[in-house]
């Protein structure tokens, strides 16, 4: 009978703890959110952006900019996924570039045009899937040697394939794809919409999302706890080779032809708008939102720039200053509200301590 007592003051003691913890709604906490900060960035960038150009606040011209820099942005939904598990892929512009060479050689050699965009997937997905093969049965590889390189390799091997040469020459229909559009909606804005929707369900409403979250904190701990954390890592880099294959299409598409030297830098550009959307590159925190957020910011952002002439490494310069800002921002703010947080729950659990 008193082991039975025991146990009940245990439970009781620690349904105590856990009430103590559960924090109130609080419109302190809601408006403080990262995403409220890149909101007000991306209106301080529209701001700044009609100032120099007087045509820049025209419904034409959020509807078709977006255009010219969603191709890249695919990628930005597995990346998220990549960067939560606490690694990192640097291949996923080669891989782009290894996806849209085989495509456009497959149609000049007489492969239908939607078996060569078919390929073009496959060829993107393998590459992925290969990644997740070396860091699953070789784990005592660094993930960042890992793809450092076979993103050398993947593009090395489209330079052999083409060469320096270009590639096109594709039908009529394939343009649709960069410069279509549905009801007056570029059908690339269109498919990135539907594309965030289906990542972001997947990243907040579903156990594999919630095992991403929980490797990115403690992946031993996870592994002990049940989870399949190879299996993760299979999904997780097939699908960022998936994605950049779906990039190749809207990117060759865009350009009507493709060179061994596409994309290049686009897994920088990438990384920093995932990380621009407060994903932390310790793994274990991130939100659908911050991320798209920030494609539209660094996309009109270098718009704009582009509009006041400004050079190329200009731009490159500003964006990564941003990033850099915005890192630090996101980390001090993370850093003290977990200390203000820690240090509340500790006080109210001694005081319930007390009490029982």
């Amino acid at each position: 009978m008193a082991d039975t007592q025991d146990i009940r003051d245990m439970q009781q003691q620690t349904s105590a703890v856990r009430i103590s913890i559960d924090r109130p709604w609080s419109w302190r906490d809601f408006f403080f959110q990262w995403e409220w900060l890149l909101v007000a960035i991306l209106v301080l960038v529209i701001v700044v952006n009609s100032m120099i150009s007087p045509f820049f606040l025209a419904w034409s011209t959020f509807i078709r900019t977006p255009a010219t820099f969603l191709d890249k942005a695919f990628i930005v939904f597995p990346m998220m996924f990549v960067i939560i598990l606490g690694k990192i892929d640097i291949s996923v512009g080669s891989t782009v570039a290894l996806s849209a060479v085989i495509m456009a050689v497959s149609y000049n050699l007489g492969v239908p045009m939607p078996l060569a965009m078919l390929i073009c997937l496959l060829v993107g997905t393998l590459g992925g899937a290969f990644n997740a093969f070396l860091m699953v049965k070789f784990k005592e590889l660094s993930f960042v040697i890992v793809t450092l390189s076979t993103m050398i390799i993947y593009r090395g091997i489209a330079y052999i394939i083409l060469e320096n040469r270009a590639s096109g020459g594709f039908p009529q229909w394939f343009s649709f794809l960069g410069w279509g559009a549905i009801g007056g909606i570029p059908f690339m804005l269109v498919a990135f919409i539907i594309t965030a929707v289906i990542f972001g369900l997947l990243l907040h409403k579903t156990s594999f999302g919630r095992a991403a979250f929980g490797m990115g904190h403690n992946a031993r701990a996870c592994h002990h706890s049940g989870v399949d954390t190879d299996k993760v890592i299979w999904v997780v880099f097939t699908l960022n080779g998936l994605m950049a294959a779906v990039t190749a299409l809207f990117l060759t598409s865009r350009m009507g032809s493709t060179r061994p030297n596409v994309a290049m830098g686009y897994e920088l550009e990438v990384i920093a708008m995932v990380a621009l959307g407060g994903v932390s590159t310790n793994g274990g925190i991130g939100r659908i939102g911050g991320p798209v957020l920030a494609v539209f910011i660094v996309g009109f952002l270098s718009y704009g720039m582009g509009l006041a002439n400004m050079q190329a490494p200009i731009v490159l310069v500003v964006i990564g200053t941003l990033l850099i800002l915005s890192v630090l921002a996101h980390r001090l703010r993370f850093v003290g509200k977990e200390k203000n947080r820690s240090h509340s729950v500790a006080i109210r659990t001694e005081e319930k301590k007390q009490e029982v």
